[in-house]
């Protein structure tokens, strides 16, 4: 085995030398701590590397042209996969990513992803979403035509993480080919299924795969009866108002999932401790409640927001001449104009006033400080703008977010405009409120600065919308 095996097994044997007792990773700092773990994750890198670099040879050796004679099939394997996940004892979806990032760093004719892996510029992972988010090459996209958008992105891959990564690689090729959206979209939508069985305990089961308009139904309802500030839902018939509050049961709202700057608590909260139900538990009470009553249901009064509806995020530009794309909100992947029009027509749509100064760049709807806090258009504004939590790294979805004034209603004598209002999680807004966070908009941007560092702008972190639409619409 040579030089390979000599240096892989010094590597094994210096890992083998760390220390792994828990008292050593407890006496480290918060600082090296963090450092540390950076430390490990460039180990699992390059180890993934490694593997990949084999995976793709045993591809390689276990060519269909092959037959029995291929390596895998020798060793018992159906696939070269099959053969990759015994070897090293991960998941399918392991090996298969092994050999897809193998087989590019490997090719006759060098890729800028296979390069870009080789020299440790991508992780394996990260490079698998770039090549899957980026997709096969068509006639409309060849392969040349996909490699150099593969070099484009890598000039920021270094700060995405995979999700991120798979994200901007498919808003990518959506971009450079925009005749194939309605393609895609009508694959995805033939994917959709839905099947149902029972289990020998005699309960049953579901699994239920959706297109990306009934999932945006679907998830909305989600996340409404999931998020934290939902309300207790009563399904009897009632005139009274239900009480709102979060899950924790202690934060009231105005019916619109505001808290304003967390000043305000329900005294009824205890009326929350007396359902013990999961999440899981309450979301199939719903879906279950939903189905049973169908269209008599008074949705109101479970949802607190009235029935799903689909928002389409989309350019006037693209309206106006028929061509382009649309994206539904809270989704990645763009839909046709077509589908956009069609759910206009079946469901009207919502006209959002926006700011035309460049230097605000689309901020809409602005209602000063006669209000303290944000109205129901105002929060559709700001998920449309916001697209979840903006805190770096959170993932919250709008429905579990709060309106936070960065310039404190109390504190500052802030403004109730949607420009300068940001969604937050509730741990991120009380964070943003206890922990002296600050947030500071220029413009259409909003940068986060951590407590005491004023004097350190490189401390200071963007916070990039999460919306995957509105990017998509302002680049239309």
């Amino acid at each position: 085995m040579g030089e390979l095996a000599t240096h892989m097994a010094a590597a094994v044997a210096s890992l083998e030398r760390v220390p792994r007792e828990v008292d050593t990773v407890r006496a480290l700092d918060d600082e090296a701590l963090l450092a540390l773990t950076r430390v490990a994750a460039d180990e699992v890198r390059l180890a993934q590397l490694h593997v990949s670099l084999l995976a793709g040879e045993i591809a390689r050796r276990s060519a269909p042209e092959l037959g029995s004679d291929g390596l895998a099939q020798r060793e018992g394997h159906r696939t070269p996969e099959e053969a990759v996940r015994v070897a090293t004892g991960t998941t399918a979806a392991d090996a298969r990513t092994a050999v897809r990032v193998g087989a590019t760093a490997a090719a006759e004719t060098p890729t800028a992803l296979g390069t870009a892996v080789l020299n440790r510029r991508v992780s394996v992972a990260v490079a698998d979403a770039i090549s899957t988010g980026l997709g096969r090459p068509t006639r409309q996209l060849d392969a040349r035509a996909l490699d150099a958008a593969a070099h484009s992105l890598l000039e920021r891959a270094a700060t995405l993480d995979a999700d991120r990564a798979l994200r901007e690689a498919r808003a990518l090729r959506d971009e450079l080919d925009l005749a194939g959206v309605a393609e895609r979209e009508e694959e995805r939508r033939d994917q959709r299924s839905f099947r149902i069985g029972k289990k020998s305990n005699g309960m049953g089961w579901a699994h239920w795969v959706l297109d990306s308009e009934t999932f945006a139904i679907v998830s909305d309802l989600y996340d409404r009866v999931t998020s934290p500030k939902r309300r207790v839902p009563s399904f009897e018939p009632s005139d009274a108002t239900p009480w709102r509050g979060s899950a924790d049961g202690r934060v009231g709202d105005d019916g619109q999932g505001n808290t304003g700057d967390l000043a305000s608590h329900d005294e009824d909260a205890s009326a929350c401790d007396t359902d013990e139900r999961t999440l899981e538990q309450y979301a199939s009470d719903m879906f279950t409640e939903l189905l049973r009553q169908g269209s008599n249901a008074d949705t109101s009064g479970l949802l607190g927001d009235g029935p799903a509806a689909v928002r389409v995020i989309v350019a006037a530009t693209t309206l106006e001449n028929r061509r382009g794309r649309g994206w539904l909100e809270g989704q990645a992947d763009p839909v046709s104009v077509e589908t956009v029009e069609r759910l206009a027509c079946a469901g009207g749509t919502i006209a959002i006033t926006v700011d035309g100064d460049p230097a605000n760049a689309g901020q809409p709807l602005n209602l000063g400080r006669e209000r303290r806090l944000f109205s129901r258009a105002q929060r559709i504004a700001l998920t449309a703008r916001d697209g979840g939590c903006r805190w770096p790294g959170c993932e919250r979805p709008p429905s579990w977010c709060e309106a936070h004034h960065i310039n404190h209603w109390l504190r500052d004598g802030g403004r109730t405009d949607v420009a300068d209002g940001i969604l937050l999680c509730r741990h991120h807004h009380m964070l943003a409120h206890n922990n002296g966070w600050e947030i500071e908009r220029a413009g259409p941007s909003y940068v986060l600065k951590p407590p005491g560092s004023e004097q350190q702008p490189h401390h200071w972190r963007d916070m990039p919308s999460r919306s995957a639409a509105l990017r998509g619409a302002l680049s239309a």
